[in-house]
């Protein structure tokens, strides 16, 4: 996945509570096997109605919005079932940050594996936040330096743990960052393995 610094754009209110997983991408769309093309599947039963058409009105429908950077949600936002195809639909709308009071709990993990920014704030900031969101106030989610900053307001600082923080600016994955803290243990354990194994380490022959 690619690294993230710093995001600047509008941001979505989403003010609604408890918002799962299911709405976020249904469960009818589990199907498709693929990451690609899945941001066009984000809130589909609230984008659209029977027919396919727009619903008029809704956020993701209106202008600045269609594919907000970021999203600033009510209180336990991703909740539900343990799809991680939610959160890659998000990346694929263009979501790269979701501010909310509280997420669901393995929504929250699925985000910070998947390249989007979970930013937890208490309810009273969140709240002004989305005053601001619906007023179409520009948001800039600063990794680097753990703040969100909301037009000409002063930062807001949020918590995300050290592993997670340095894993999201450089677009690691798992295996990558486990190689970055142990690369040197792994490649010592695997020097003296070869030397009371040596059979598990085969010499490559040529042909």
């Amino acid at each position: 996945m690619s690294g993230f610094t710093t995001v600047t754009g509008p941001a979505a209110a989403m003010p609604e509570e408890n918002i799962d997983t299911d709405i976020i991408f249904p469960a009818r769309f589990l199907l498709l096997t693929s990451r690609e093309g899945l941001g066009q599947h984000a809130f589909h039963d609230r984008r659209y109605d029977a027919d396919g058409s727009e619903v008029a009105g809704y956020v993701l429908n209106t202008e600045p919005f269609r594919a907000p950077p970021v999203i600033v949600a009510g209180a336990n936002f991703g909740s539900g079932s343990s799809r991680e195809q939610a959160v890659w639909a998000l990346h694929g709308l263009g979501v790269r940050a979701v501010i909310a009071p509280a997420l669901g709990e393995i929504f929250h993990n699925n985000c910070l594996r998947n390249g989007i920014v979970p930013v937890i704030l208490p309810p009273e900031q969140v709240a002004e936040m989305l005053a601001s969101a619906a007023a179409g106030v520009a948001f800039t989610v600063d990794l680097e330096a753990q703040t969100v900053t909301v037009g000409n307001a002063a930062p807001v600082r949020f918590d995300i743990s050290p592993e997670r923080r340095l894993a999201l600016l450089n677009g690691w994955d798992e295996t990558d960052l486990v190689l970055a803290r142990f690369a040197d243990d792994i490649a010592a354990f695997e020097a003296g393995q070869r030397k009371i194994q040596p059979w598990l380490y085969p010499e490559e022959t040529t042909a």
